[in-house]
């Protein structure tokens, strides 16, 4: 499962944002789209495709919703909260439909299969229904709506990856961009959808993404974050030229490190189960790979764990944290944490907080649990845990969390790290933001040399907060 949106504020994960195309001008095309996207890294990254499909039907973006000839939401079904924000807003497009009857309203993504029926026919919010690997058929489905049809394509593929679609790149600073490397998941996680949504895994030509990375450096980025819903899962079997050559996920972060050494590597999102150590043997070897895991526990209790379905040990996790910190030392470890699922105890909590305490998070995602339809979860267990128990446990592992992330972010004081710089402060343009290799947000003053956005500096670190480093270029 992919990064959601957290108790915790992080700044790299974005919620209901609204996008318009980065050197594009809406001006030049007759029609106009508006996108909302929701949930994890991947429904932004599948907005991105979308518009580059739409921009080939003549419609530019536009962030004005009142001007849009299209409006879309890009869903999530993680959590009920995401359910509830998403039928809102529709019914808010409703109103604005009301007033321009020619407007269509339209829901894409993990969404789209299960609420078609209630959003076409029961609710009548909306003229268009796309699952994630129907985008393709887009203009096709717009040409019926426009008809006064309703248009549905929620089938599931085996095959689609949208590999040779290039992005447009949306509401970007021009310095980091998400690379889409392969789609669906074959991880049967009790609680979880994605694999009802998204379909099978199935991971996408190496040389297509290889190309896409090259083509960002070139264009000026500096960061590329390789996206999946577990990367390290990821192996292409070329048969097109005859090689039967196959890649894996370490061979693959291998290649676009050797792209540029000026080129940061991220990725996201890690099963414990399957990073090898191929991988951190990989990135221990490059500079330029950063020293970043997101390793999703999801729970501290070996009994929840395989009620869970995660297949792995609580002594099998750390097992794996050991060996990142051997490997890697200066890794920076995330993750995902859900309290309160069906049957967790008061000592199965506890285990939870004292997991936290040996991987020592730098920062995580933290949910209470919230029933999904059609999950495994749903069909075998009862959601048994009241939800002032669940949301306690929740408050526990937050404050948790902050002291750990607190600690982590003292340890940096005094040091210097390499920082590369995503643009103005939000709080002062007298100030630039950028990331260090550990993926931690550093503010700091700017100069008078001439350094700007995209570059890498030096910086030393002087404060900070619980998520937030300050220092000084040096």
């Amino acid at each position: 499962m992919l990064d959601l949106i957290s108790n915790k504020t992080h700044d790299e994960t974005r919620q209901g944002e609204s996008f318009a195309p980065f050197g594009l001008d809406p001006n030049d095309y007759k029609k106009k789209f508006y996108i909302e996207s929701y949930g994890c890294q991947m429904n932004f990254a599948d907005s991105e495709v979308v518009a580059s499909i739409l921009n080939k039907e003549g419609f530019g973006a536009t962030r004005n919703v009142e001007e849009a000839d299209l409006i879309f939401i890009n869903t999530c079904s993680i959590r009920e909260k995401a359910e509830q924000t998403v039928r809102k807003r529709l019914t808010e497009f409703k109103k604005l439909k009301a007033q321009n009857p020619s407007t269509l309203v339209g829901v894409l993504g993990c969404m789209a299969e299960r609420l078609k029926a209630k959003f076409l026919e029961e609710e009548k919010l909306v003229d268009i229904v796309v699952g994630p690997d129907a985008y393709r058929s887009l203009p096709g489905l717009v040409e019926e709506a426009e008809s006064g049809q309703k248009s549905v394509n929620v089938l599931l593929s085996r095959e689609e990856t949208y590999a040779d679609i290039s992005p447009v790149r949306l509401n970007t600073n021009g310095v980091t961009a998400f690379v889409s490397i392969m789609r669906g998941c074959n991880n049967m996680c009790s609680f979880c959808v994605v694999p009802f949504t998204r379909g099978r895994e199935r991971s996408r030509d190496a040389e297509s993404i290889i190309n896409e990375c090259k083509d960002l450096f070139d264009k000026g980025y500096r960061e590329v974050t390789l996206l999946g819903q577990n990367v390290d899962s990821y192996y292409y079997n070329s048969e097109s030229d005859g090689s039967g050559n196959a890649v894996t996920f370490a061979q693959l972060l291998e290649r676009v490190a050797q792209i540029s050494p000026l080129l940061r590597v991220r990725f996201s999102t890690s099963h414990p189960k399957d990073i090898t150590s191929d991988v951190l043997h990989t990135m221990a070897a490059y500079e330029n790979i950063c020293k970043c895991i997101h390793l999703p526990v999801q729970s501290g209790s070996t009994r929840v764990l395989q009620l869970m379905n995660r297949t792995y040990t609580r002594e099998w996790y750390m097992a794996k944290v050991d060996e990142i910190r051997a490997i890697i030392p200066d890794c920076a470890i995330t993750s995902d944490m859900i309290t309160g699922f069906c049957t967790e105890t008061e000592e199965e909590h506890r285990e939870t907080l004292s997991i936290m305490d040996y991987t020592r998070y730098d920062f995580s995602y933290m949910f209470f649990y919230s029933e999904r339809p059609g999950t495994l979860a749903q069909r075998r267990y009862k959601d048994d845990i009241p939800l002032d128990v669940k949301k306690r446990r929740l408050q526990e592992v937050i404050e948790k969390q902050n002291e750990l992330s607190l600690t982590s972010y003292r340890k940096d004081l005094g040091k210097v790290f390499k920082v590369l710089i995503d643009g103005d402060s939000k709080r002062s343009a007298d100030d630039w933001v950028g990331r260090t290799s550990q993926n931690k947000v550093v503010i700091f003053p700017k100069s008078q040399h001439g350094e700007k956005k995209g570059d890498y500096v030096s910086v030393k670190i002087n404060d900070c907060t619980q998520a937030t480093l300050f220092g000084a270029m040096v």
